[in-house]
């Protein structure tokens, strides 16, 4: 049998089937993966005032970046995402249309910077109460999170 040699080999639909399934469990992961709200919490003010700070972390644990459009909460009229900076020593506050979150990265909303502005709240809210917040992101997907309610001064 000397001269007999016959090449084992993977026939090439084998190949590219498992090809495909890898791209397809590739992508599967990717849509699973999805940020997460962390550490959400909502300052009341003194006197009754018809708007509120909320603070917390959005991390982004994903391969691909994600970009948020856009804030509503059932519990208020109007979200927006704000952000404070001091500009030739003055405080100035703007609003931020888009927020991108870069893979393996967070945004941080604190007091004096990155926050979401609540207005008009359509209820009374008491210290120790939550509230749902929804971040509209880009691709069209929806992340929830929700806010643990602070008296002013904690």
């Amino acid at each position: 049998m000397a001269g007999y040699h016959r090449r084992m080999g993977i026939p090439k639909t084998c190949l590219l089937g498992a090809a495909l399934f890898v791209a397809a469990m590739s992508t599967a992961c990717a849509r699973d993966c999805a940020p997460q709200v962390r550490e959400g919490w909502i300052r009341l003010v003194p006197g009754g005032m018809p708007m509120h700070a909320g603070f917390g972390r959005i991390e982004n644990a994903c391969a691909m970046p994600v970009t948020i459009t856009g804030v509503r909460s059932p519990a208020y009229g109007s979200v927006e995402l704000h952000e404070t900076r001091v500009v030739e020593g003055v405080s100035r506050m703007r609003a931020v249309p888009e927020l991108r979150v870069a893979p393996d990265d967070a945004a941080v909303l604190k007091p004096g910077g990155l926050h979401l502005m609540l207005m008009e709240p359509r209820a009374p809210l008491k210290a120790g109460s939550k509230v749902a917040v929804e971040f509209e992101l880009k691709d069209g997907g929806v992340l929830r999170g929700e806010f643990d309610v602070r008296a002013a001064g904690d």
